[in-house]
């Protein structure tokens, strides 16, 4: 019996333990997609063991939805009312090729070392396999033999399959980046990681990417989700290593439209004496989840995230991190700056833990919304779990509108009202921007906010 047929027929499971029966058409052709593209998913016999578990687990558990109390304000099962087709594998010609790159992040120039996927398979790559100090490839034509650090850390991350959307990546991801820097190298140019689609029909996409950082290594990676033609419900991971000593730069765009879905996660795993600075921006009219999960394994480790949600045309943006301190001496901050026009809605829920053996943590919070209509909406959930006693850890959130006090400031200055209220969003907005690095992609971000802004007035 297929694990559709026994969805559908309540069967029984290992042991004799009954099989939960999904409850909605989107959760059942999720799984006979992975039933039907089973035979053709790359890896072998040990990562297909790990798919078989994970959709077996996401059978069990179906969609987050809001009884979940991580998912209470992002209701995946209501807002996926069908799954969509698994994409066809399409491959770009060289001049479509060319023109996808440049529309990723116009502004930065990413041409010059980067990796193209389409629709989730690998289309090419320019600059990163020249750099000595890197060893690359496309994960899935190196999956079914990978290297024993690859087999062992993809693995890891798979086996957690209690989170449906991390199971539903493990059963269902086709292919993605797998970037192994050498311990002592700095890589000067950034690698840009472009995910894009073009499809005139729906469909959905999942990718993971496995990056391993050396000790005492610095690399900025930029990994960039382009605006669908025609709605997709994308399932990404990537997960990061980084060694001791190391320095990661890593920017993550994210732009949806209507009618899609994007389901991301960054799981982190961060040595001693590294410095991981993340920064996300995500703007558009779809709904888009990106969940952070941090592991400080060493001492004296700073984590630094930035981030700005940009939300109109009734878009659902949510990010939503797990800090786990679980050595002592190191640092987090969390900055994230939300935008809110036109029934939008943007959630933040962060959590910072702090167990008993991380004393001399230093762990801060702040999340701000600025509501430029009424008919918005901002959920934010910060939480401190702390069981040591010599930290200095503190959160905040705020949301209000423009300051009118500020609007009429500027008028008196001749500064006409669109002008003014422009000015201040994108000084809001620009705090967290300033984040961003290097500064040619910071530049790039900022005119991509600047010209949602104006495309909003």
């Amino acid at each position: 019996m297929s694990i559709a047929q026994k969805i559908e027929t309540g069967a029984t499971g290992r042991g004799g333990a009954s099989v939960q029966a999904l409850k909605t058409k989107a959760e059942t052709a999720l799984v006979e997609a992975f039933t039907n593209a089973e035979p053709s998913l790359p890896g072998g016999t040990w990562l297909r063991a790990l798919r078989k578990d994970a959709i077996g687990a996401f059978t069990g558990r179906g969609l987050p939805h809001r009884r979940v109390e991580e998912w209470k304000y992002t209701d995946v099962r209501a807002f996926m009312r069908e799954a969509f087709p698994l994409t066809p594998d399409v491959v770009p010609d060289a001049q479509s090729a060319k023109a996808l790159i440049e529309a990723a992040l116009p502004g930065a120039d990413l041409s010059g070392t980067h990796a193209l996927f389409f629709d989730g398979s690998a289309v090419s790559e320019a600059g990163i396999s020249a750099v000595s100090e890197i060893e690359s490839a496309f994960l899935a034509r190196i999956i079914d033999h990978p290297p024993a650090w690859l087999q062992e850390d993809v693995a890891e991350v798979s086996g957690h399959v209690n989170e449906a959307t991390r199971a539903l990546n493990t059963a269902l991801f086709t292919d993605g980046a797998v970037l192994d820097i050498a311990e002592d190298r700095e890589i000067a140019t950034p690698i840009a990681l472009i995910f894009a689609s073009g499809s005139d029909a729906a469909g959905s996409v999942a990718t993971r990417n496995v990056i391993r950082v050396g000790k005492n290594a610095k690399v900025t990676i930029v990994e960039v989700h382009a605006a669908p033609d025609a709605p997709r419900q994308v399932n990404t991971l990537t997960q990061l290593i980084v060694g001791d000593g190391a320095e990661v730069v890593h920017v993550k765009l994210v732009a949806s439209r209507e009618g899609s879905i994007h389901l991301g996660r960054t799981i982190a795993r961060l040595g001693a004496d590294a410095n991981y600075r993340p920064f996300q921006m995500v703007l558009g009219d779809g709904v888009v989840r990106n969940d952070l999960a941090i592991a400080f394994r060493g001492e004296h480790t700073t984590f630094d995230l930035g981030c700005a949600l940009l939300g109109n045309a009734g878009s659902h943006h949510d990010i939503t991190m797990v800090v786990d301190h679980a050595v002592p001496n190191c640092t987090s901050r969390e900055l994230v700056k939300t935008v809110l026009r036109d029934r939008s809605r943007a959630v933040f829920q962060g959590k910072v833990i702090v167990r008993p053996d991380a004393q001399k943590t230093d762990g801060k919070q702040m999340a701000q919304a600025l509501m430029l209509s009424p008919d918005t909406e901002f959920n934010s959930k910060p939480e401190l779990e702390i069981y040591a006693d010599d930290v200095v850890c503190g959160h905040g959130s705020t949301s209000a509108e423009i300051d009118p006090d500020l609007v009429f400031y500027l008028q008196s200055r001749g500064i006409p009202l669109e002008e003014a209220q422009a000015m201040l969003v994108e000084s809001f907005v620009g705090e967290a921007i300033d984040k961003a690095e290097p500064e040619a992609v910071q530049d790039a971000l900022r005119a991509l906010a600047r010209g949602w802004l104006q495309s909003q007035a």
